[in-house]
């Protein structure tokens, strides 16, 4: 394999960071933008989740404050919602948009949506293979450097197919997210959340979350395809 103070396989990733570096520049745009502007219902997000899950049956689902900025999520292992502060409290488009979203997520797994189920049941041995890819994949080219090829070039290649893992999961994430964002938006209408005219708002956001999941993906393959690249170069 080739190390030296330079790797050109490292141009492979250039793309993928621009493109994960814009993604988070949109949403973090979007949400800073729609967050001062007040949906003309003056529904908070909290009000707007509380919404939703009772008319899709889900009264039994609490909806609690958790810290951080857009650390909303939804948990399905415990079936609740937890809306960051500014998110729960706030009547903005931004607010709602992003209430909406995670309350997809609520009726995916009320419904046991496929897509969501597959993450669902790989998010724990993806989440262990993922920590050890690396240190595999380092071990191996220390390895190799010694001078013990074979031995190298298996755990590299064993930290490759964990790395795999991580690909697959990224995968898997898209339609999940995709999904959430437009069963959001058809409930934010069909409620009486906003206005035909702030649904435009609502979509800006929840488009912009969208990319940074199509960048995650972005940068798992092309960081798959330079270690493959790598792969096997003594």
């Amino acid at each position: 394999m080739y190390f030296g103070a330079f790797d050109p396989t490292f141009i492979i990733l250039i793309p993928a960071m621009i493109f994960a570096f814009i993604a988070q520049a949109k949403v973090n745009g979007a949400y800073n933008n729609y967050s001062k502007v007040r949906n003309r219902r003056g529904i908070t997000g909290a009000q707007a989740a509380r919404a939703i899950l009772d008319a899709n049956g889900l009264s039994d689902v609490p909806i609690e404050l958790t810290a951080g900025r857009l650390s909303d999520h939804y948990d399905p292992s415990k079936k609740i919602m937890r809306l960051s502060a500014k998110v729960y409290n706030d009547a903005s488009i931004a607010s709602v948009a992003i209430a909406a979203h995670e309350s997809g997520h609520a009726i995916q797994h009320s419904q046991r949506y496929a897509p969501l189920q597959i993450r669902n049941s790989i998010a724990v041995p993806i989440n262990f293979v993922s920590y050890l890819s690396w240190p595999l994949l380092i071990a191996g080219i220390l390895i190799i450097q010694m001078g013990y090829y074979s031995q190298g070039n298996l755990i590299f290649n064993i930290g490759i197919v964990a790395f795999v893992g991580v690909v697959i999961f990224h995968s898997v994430t898209l339609p999940v997210e995709f999904n959430a964002s437009k069963r959001a938006l058809a409930m934010l209408e069909s409620q009486g959340i906003v206005y035909e005219e702030e649904i435009g708002g609502a979509k800006k956001v929840l488009s912009a979350a969208a990319m940074t999941y199509i960048a995650a993906l972005a940068v798992a393959v092309a960081n798959l395809v330079r270690l493959f690249m790598i792969r096997g170069r003594n």
